[in-house]
């Protein structure tokens, strides 16, 4: 409850938290709004394919171009300024930067970001849960080996749902379900780069003012990210995915203890401890009041007689049978609540969530009947979307994980609504993200814990 004031202190003592960043898309400009804001860290680079974007980026979020105007990395150092360039490896080599964060939205490449950053002992706050839904236990193990600190986004839904479940269970709660909102309808599956906006609820010009990747957009409506952070959610607190897939129950936020509670107490999980999605929208397509939409959940029972009637005696909302209560946080503020990881993983040496066990997948599912010579596109494209599913069912079908459906060609046609697996494509077995995710696979099957 003091990382605010330990931030300052390092400030004071000019020992600020030094980070260095790759990708300055959406996500990443956000966290550089508040960490301009924020003394006690200091972004000692930005590193982006596209350098001026990068730059360009920083202008919009106000920084004054002289705070981004480092000849180098050493001389950001030395000074306290920025270096924006587009060697993504010169930035994780150097010896100044404490924390690297991986924020560029490529799964396949973050698996290598991350990987060379434990290499050179560098801790990594990992933005790019789509890759974590694929290898997250594996990520988390190799910077166990590194002696470094591997964690998720504070920000995102994955570490706040992470975060409810750890105070129930510290508490001393047990844990009954959690997850997040979002707005669903069943045929959001199809959907497209080409539709987000309509079903989104914004126009055209209000996503081009914000410079919002339709695609990354799309990732969100198609249920891709919902499944991917459900995914993260339950490797990270130890939670099942339903066999079938996420089922998005419709409900209000006063809803939740009665939709998640297991089926034969009239909920809709198969059993206790799993994850789930609640939808903000009616199956009519009509907005339900007082929604979860934008935030993230824990629900949990009292399973005496005594817990029962405190709940009774303060009057929280619960299931008719007075047995299950929800806790919640109903926004998430995205890159603009990174710092708290920042400051989490660089003054007390904790991880904002990360994965423990491989329990759920994401498999790539195709949207429409896909032909042989098709490219996948991956999550928020034209091809597949992502469908949550447990971790042994996957790797016992040869699922194809959604964060490895990024350009690889079909050799073999994929019937809307299949998941594709590993023989339906031809794929490079030689990248960093496939060994891992092999790796993986390997200890699943073995019955090895992770």
């Amino acid at each position: 409850m003091n990382l605010a004031m330990l931030l300052s202190k390092r400030a004071e003592e000019d020992r600020p938290v030094r980070v260095g960043m790759i990708g300055a898309g959406k996500f990443g400009t956000m966290f550089l709004a508040q960490a301009e804001r924020r003394s006690g860290i200091h972004v000692v680079g930005v590193c982006d394919l596209n350098p001026q974007a990068a730059r360009s980026n920083l202008a919009l979020v106000n920084w004054a171009p002289e705070r981004y105007a480092a000849a180098s990395l050493d001389a950001a150092a030395k000074d306290g300024t920025t270096f924006v360039g587009d060697d993504w490896e010169a930035l994780v080599g150097h010896p100044a930067i404490d924390i690297v964060i991986e924020c560029t939205g490529n799964p396949m490449a973050a698996v290598t970001h991350i990987l060379r950053a434990f290499a050179e002992g560098k801790h990594v706050i990992n933005v790019t849960v789509e890759a974590d839904a694929f290898v997250g236990p594996g990520l988390s193990r190799k910077a166990a080996e590194a002696g470094v600190i591997y964690s998720m986004a504070y920000g995102d839904q994955p570490a706040l749902a992470g975060d409810l479940v750890d105070w129930a269970r510290a508490c001393g709660f047990s844990v009954v379900a959690a997850g997040r909102g979002h707005k669903w309808l069943p045929h959001y599956r199809q959907s497209t780069p080409d539709t987000v906006w309509d079903h989104w609820g914004l126009t055209a010009e209000q996503a081009e003012r914000g410079r919002l990747n339709p695609k990354m957009f799309n990732a969100f409506l198609d249920g891709s990210k919902p499944a991917i952070e459900s995914a993260a959610i339950a490797n990270c607190c130890g939670l099942d995915a339903p066999a079938g897939g996420l089922l998005f129950p419709p409900g209000s936020i006063d809803d939740v203890p009665t939709l998640a509670r297991p089926r034969s107490e009239g909920g809709v999980l198969d059993h206790k401890g799993m994850v789930e999605v609640i939808s903000c929208l009616r199956e009519d397509g009509t907005q339900i009041p007082h929604d979860i939409r934008k935030g993230v959940w824990v629900c949990f029972e009292a399973d005496t007689e005594y817990l029962r009637n405190c709940f009774e005696e303060y009057n929280v909302v619960t299931d008719p049978s007075g047995r299950y209560m929800v806790n919640y946080k109903r926004w998430h503020l995205i890159g603009l609540e990174l710092p708290y990881s920042v400051a989490s993983v660089g003054i007390r040496g904790e991880a904002t969530g990360c994965a423990r066990e491989f329990r759920a997948d994401v498999a790539a599912i195709a949207k429409r009947d896909l032909t042989a010579g098709e490219m996948l596109d991956g999550e928020g494209g034209f091809t597949v979307s992502g469908g949550l599913r447990p971790a042994t069912l996957s790797v016992e079908n040869g699922y194809v994980p959604l964060g490895l459906a990024h350009q690889v060609k079909l050799i073999r046609p994929v019937a809307e609504g299949q998941a594709v697996v590993w023989d339906d494509i031809t794929f490079d077995n030689g990248t960093d993200a496939y060994r891992l995710r092999k790796e993986i696979e390997a200890d699943a099957v073995h019955g090895h814990g992770l």
